[in-house]
């Protein structure tokens, strides 16, 4: 187990998005997010105290926590000082990166001589079976994106917070690094070899009683040529009886692809039920999730009303006006 409370390395990202697993940890578990630390030219901003290590140490903080997602998952050799430092200070690192600690040679001698530990989440440490495609009972709701990182697992984590005050079966199934770290268990899909991705989803959505919803976290994008794979998996091997599409209207390009336009609501909606479909021909959609985070109230509330109007299903921004009228779709399908 990843000790508590974190410190979350910022270290030099680029923009908030970079640092969203960061930010994943300070919205869904503020009390584990004691500070930050950012280096020189960081443009993130959880808005916790920035803090030295000797200051993280003197307030309880076990685990320095690398809070970035960069581009290829990379542990950056500008960040290496710090981190030795931290192991020599005695805390644990923990990262969720595609580079691993255990594979940096001088972190694991540091780790070694200060008896500290190296958590890599994103490592599987299963043997996934490779789907069959055999109906599974139990309900399960997926969310898929019109690019990565525009809220597909806040939509999931919004949803099961308003099931569970409702008193509904359900359960958050993460299946990325951030997932995992908040909520202690899950799939890396990412890091899972490709043949077996579409099976882990399975493992990790089992049979069910019939009226509990398993809340899958999406991953990537249908329409993202670096990350399509990840999708698909989650949709043939996640069987979802319900679709949430996610959006966030300010993006001016798919993540990390800038000659590659958004697609629209439209497009990911038909292309992902017909894919669904194939796995589960009952499968609908459900509503719509909006990342409205860089909109004033009042245009973001026209923008939902708009997307409603023009598309006949409910449209919310969960984690900023609530789950309630996705959580109200799913209902009216058990």
């Amino acid at each position: 187990m990843i000790e508590t409370p974190y410190l979350l390395f910022l270290g030099d990202a680029p923009d908030a998005l970079a640092a969203k697993v960061a930010q994943g940890i300070k919205d869904w578990r503020p009390d584990n997010a004691i500070g930050q630390f950012r280096m020189e030219g960081c443009n993130a901003d959880m808005g916790l105290p920035d803090m030295t290590l000797a200051e993280a140490k003197a307030a309880g903080v076990r685990t320095l926590v690398i809070g970035v997602a960069n581009r290829g998952g990379i542990i950056s050799q500008a960040w290496k000082k710090i981190l030795v430092n931290a192991l020599e200070e005695g805390f644990d690192l923990a990262s969720g990166l595609h580079n691993l600690l255990r594979d940096e040679a001088d972190l694991v001698a540091v780790a070694q001589a200060t008896g500290r530990k190296l958590h890599d989440v994103r490592v599987p440490t299963v043997q996934y079976p490779i789907a069959n495609g055999v109906k599974r009972t139990g309900k399960r709701c997926l969310a898929v994106g019109t690019d990565c990182s525009v809220g597909k697992m806040y939509t999931a984590l919004c949803m099961d917070r308003e099931m569970r005050a409702r008193g509904m079966k359900c359960s958050f199934r993460a299946t990325g690094q951030t997932g995992i770290l908040i909520t202690g268990d899950g799939v890396p899909l990412d890091a899972v070899i490709a043949d077996f991705m579409a099976g882990s989803i399975e493992w990790l959505t089992p049979d069910n009683d019939p009226d509990h919803w398993d809340l899958i976290e999406g991953q990537g994008s249908l329409f993202h040529v670096s990350y399509s794979g990840v999708t698909l998996a989650l949709i043939h091997g996640g069987q979802p009886d319900a679709l949430v599409v996610c959006h966030e209207p300010k993006r001016a390009h798919m993540r990390g692809l800038p000659g590659y336009r958004l697609p629209t609501l439209e497009a990911v909606r038909d292309a992902a039920l017909a894919m669904a479909k194939v796995a589960n021909p009952a499968c609908v959609v459900v509503g719509y999730s909006i990342n409205t985070q860089h909109m004033a109230e009042d245009e973001a509330r026209a923008y939902l009303a708009d997307v409603e109007a023009r598309l006949g299903l409910p449209a919310t921004d969960p984690f900023r006006f609530g789950a309630e009228k996705l959580v109200d779709a799913l209902e009216a399908l058990t």
